[in-house]
């Protein structure tokens, strides 16, 4: 039950920025239990270990738009620097710069999350194909019993046209 409080704290903090998933520094720092300008600091100072695909800094329109979708981020709305985020081989780098006993727990328990959540993704994937699948069946099955009502009524139509009995001339 403990990892899974962990992991569930882990994944809501995950976003998908850039088409990446990533994670803020300073949700990173809160987990490591460390302040985020320690972290920030640390990965200064192995900038080498950070290229740009494993680690990136906000520009404005994300950050806005990150501070109006989640009401967790408003003190940073008015911060001059914006957050850097890093994406999931970003933070397995992480863990070699910092090496208190926490932070190799924090990111064992981070690795393990995102490969959960690429497990759901998979699931959830194959999951939405049958769904599309389903939906076309039942759309064809629906436009054929559209067509067969659609001719009865016509056909109900035509024989109330018809007149029975005789007419007076």
């Amino acid at each position: 039950m403990d990892e899974l409080i962990v992991q569930g704290e882990i994944s809501s903090r995950i976003f998908t920025l850039r088409r990446e998933q990533v994670m803020l520094d300073r949700d990173l720092a809160e987990l490591y239990g460390v302040e985020t300008k320690r972290l920030n600091e640390q990965v200064k100072r192995n900038r080498e270990r950070f290229p740009s695909d494993f680690m990136f800094q906000l520009n404005n329109s994300e950050k806005n738009e990150l501070v109006a979708k989640c009401d967790r981020f408003n003190n940073i709305k008015h911060s001059t620097v914006n957050p850097m985020v890093f994406t999931e081989q970003g933070i397995y780098m992480l863990s070699s710069v910092l090496k208190s006993k926490k932070a190799i727990e924090v990111n064992i328990a981070i690795i393990r999350t995102f490969k959960k959540l690429r497990e759901f993704s998979k699931h959830y994937n194959a999951l939405a194909k049958q769904l599309i699948e389903i939906d076309r069946k039942h759309d064809k099955q629906y436009k054929a019993l559209k067509k067969t009502l659609d001719e009865l009524i016509a056909e109900s139509e035509m024989a109330d046209m018809k007149r029975i009995g005789f007419l007076k001339e």
